[in-house]
């Protein structure tokens, strides 16, 4: 009995080890037209990326399995439940008359077949970026220039609106871009120069608010740490994109691994 008690515990450490080890440094196969605006996983075995007009699904380690087209500009992704919700804009961003046209796009996660579209009509100034915890939906987006505060925009899974946020984060250029619930805490990566990465409790009141890029994708991995995306661009053939592992950092926010 203790032979295989002993047995079991060691089969456990081992498989601690991988799952914390599944999720490292990887590029997305092939090229795209337009830049990374957002990245989620399944928590399990794939890696979804939101190129601007397509999404591509991956494995772990980069290996491309599916890549379908979708309508520009479509912005922040996230996994749900099996399914995968992306933020769209179809009108203008940043205005400050509103003329958006938002939508959420809700895609199989298998073979990325688009199943149902939901407006949402409340997102002013385009909608940018979603993320899901405990029954709700919050979709982020764009910003007038020299507007002081951001507004997140609170929906059921049935995407029915319950609630506008004021998060009092200041002026950040363009609104908000990527957003993610992880371990305890909202995270939301903002365009800027430097880039800025803002932390929030439950109930959207700032945690920090630092100089980290994390405005083309940010996701939560099940190890206790984050997931980062990042991008770049060849003249001539296209962006390329990555993640890379980030650790929790009281000082800086996140720290690259």
């Amino acid at each position: 009995m203790n032979h295989l008690f002993g047995l079991f515990c060691h089969v456990i450490t081992l498989t601690g080890v991988q799952d914390a080890a599944i999720f490292k440094a990887t590029t997305c196969e092939g090229a795209y037209p337009m830049h990374l605006q957002g990245i989620t996983t399944n928590q399990k075995d794939s890696i979804f990326w939101s190129w601007t007009d397509a999404i591509a699904k991956t494995d772990l380690n980069g290996k491309l399995l599916k890549r379908v087209k979708a309508d520009n500009h479509q912005g922040d992704l996230c996994f749900h439940d099996g399914k995968i919700y992306v933020a769209i804009n179809l009108g203008k961003f940043n205005d400050p008359a509103g003329r958006a046209d938002n939508w959420i796009y809700v895609y199989d996660a298998n073979d990325l077949a688009l199943l149902k579209k939901h407006p949402v009509p409340e997102v002013t100034h385009g909608a940018g970026g979603i993320a899901f915890h405990q029954g709700r939906f919050i979709v982020v987006g764009g910003l007038p220039p020299g507007v002081q505060e951001n507004y997140l925009y609170e929906y059921d899974p049935s995407f029915k609106f319950t609630k506008k946020h004021i998060l009092k984060s200041g002026y950040t250029l363009m609104g908000i871009q990527t957003a993610a619930y992880a371990h305890g805490s909202w995270w939301f990566g903002c365009y800027g120069k430097p880039q800025v990465l803002i932390r929030t409790d439950d109930n959207f009141q700032i945690l920090g608010k630092w100089e980290f890029d994390a405005s083309v994708g940010i996701e939560e991995l099940p190890n206790g740490k984050l997931l980062i995306g990042k991008n770049s661009n060849t003249k001539g053939v296209g962006y390329n994109g990555r993640v890379i592992p980030a650790t929790i950092d009281p000082a800086k926010g996140l720290t690259l691994d």
